[in-house]
């Protein structure tokens, strides 16, 4: 593997300009004026130089990227977009491995790195969706991770746990959950099911939680509870979406907040349409870790979608209500680092020894690269320089 020294480069965080070097993937050296005889040298210009981004919450096989376009039939509901999937995935042809390669193709032009996935597991799709993404990653340079996600119900759609746990054989790394009061109507043991799941293969844990109001609180109260017995492993559950946070009054969201901070429980939003964002902010002084994502990508439930998660990122900052560059930086955190905490990836950041996965912005700050949203001057992947 060829040595890459990255010149005059201003890695985020860690002070002013400075040269990277990288060595068998791996960040070297990060410093000013550095000596590599022999390495391929790649003059940044000042670019400001970020780990490579994390998308911590999409759906790869349910997307319709790189086909014809597809009008939007669903209704508003989330009953009526759950129906629209189910009705008309088989007639486009979801899961395509083909169209998941082109979205998966466009991420990593945008310096996305890392992905996780939630894939649909039902009797009626069983695990195609899985084996699809299995394939349209293999070979690429992104390293993508599934939830086994029973996106039609779990309780109320018999053979679905079975399935899920069939997931978890063939090697998916974590288990999903789906609104276990809202859908299922039987919380205790919704979570009963995953939680096991989750103890039993070793998984990770992240349940879609779109219940609001205090119904949504009380069940993230219960995932809680259950995250701090499961171990001491930070990071091991997320809870996506989290509706309810953005909700609930100030003082019953600064007690969930530090009930979820205590347990390790991450907090993922992809910040979408008008549904209640998650305050970033209160989280994060709470210690909680808060990750980002697309969400859907031009799929049957919504039409919108890039690829792109520094444009993601705009978007939490901006249904945030972030102006100040330290708090939008907080929307790039959960783009990155935050992200990186939830998949619970090792070797992640800008240090020697880190992995060498690195995105460069013309940008001055992180104000202006999650605002601006500029095209990448560089992407690399394990120490491979995919675009410069």
């Amino acid at each position: 593997m060829t040595d890459v020294l990255l010149r005059d480069g201003r890695p985020w965080g860690l002070g002013g300009p400075a040269d990277i070097l990288v060595r068998g993937g791996l960040i070297e050296r990060v410093g000013e004026a550095v000596d590599a005889p022999g390495a391929r040298v790649v003059d940044l210009g000042g670019a400001l130089v970020l780990p490579g981004l994390v998308d911590a919450h999409c759906h790869l096989d349910k997307t319709l990227y790189g086909g014809p376009w597809v009008p939007h039939s669903a209704g508003d509901s989330l009953a009526g977009r759950i129906g629209n999937d189910l009705a008309r995935r088989a007639e486009l042809g979801v899961p395509s491995v083909e169209r998941v390669t082109a979205l998966l193709r466009t991420m990593i032009a945008y310096g996305t790195t890392h992905v996780r996935t939630h894939t649909d597991i039902d009797p009626g799709v069983g695990l195609r969706g899985v084996e699809a993404v299995r394939e349209a990653a293999e070979g690429l340079p992104i390293d993508v991770t599934q939830v086994a996600f029973p996106q039609h119900g779990l309780l109320t759609n018999p053979g679905t746990a079975e399935l899920l746990e069939e997931a978890l054989k063939s090697g998916v790394e974590a288990v999903g959950g789906l609104d276990p009061a809202g859908i299922d109507r039987d919380p205790v043991r919704h979570l009963d099911l995953v939680f096991g799941l989750a103890e039993r293969y070793g998984a990770r844990l992240d349940l879609h939680l779109h219940d609001g109001g205090t119904l949504g609180a009380w069940q993230l109260e219960l995932i809680a509870e259950r995250a701090k017995a499961l171990g001491p492993a930070a990071g091991r559950v997320t809870v996506s979406h989290a509706y309810a946070l953005g909700e609930i009054d100030e003082a019953h969201a600064d007690r969930l907040a530090h009930a979820l901070a205590e347990a390790g429980v991450v907090v993922a939003t992809a910040a979408v349409y008008s549904y209640p964002v998650p305050p970033v902010r209160r989280l994060r002084a709470a210690g909680v870790t808060v990750a980002c994502g697309h969400d859907g990508i031009r799929d049957l439930w919504g039409p919108y979608g890039s690829g792109d998660m520094l444009e993601r990122a705009m978007h939490l900052a901006y249904r945030s209500t972030f102006r100040s560059d330290d708090d939008i930086a907080l929307a790039l955190e959960a783009a990155t680092y935050g992200g990186a905490r939830a998949l619970g990836l090792s070797g992640y950041g800008l240090s020697p020894g880190d992995r060498a996965d690195l995105v460069a912005v013309p940008a001055s700050g992180p104000g202006e690269a999650v605002v601006v949203h500029p095209g990448r001057t560089l992407v690399m992947k394990d120490g491979v320089v995919l675009h410069n």
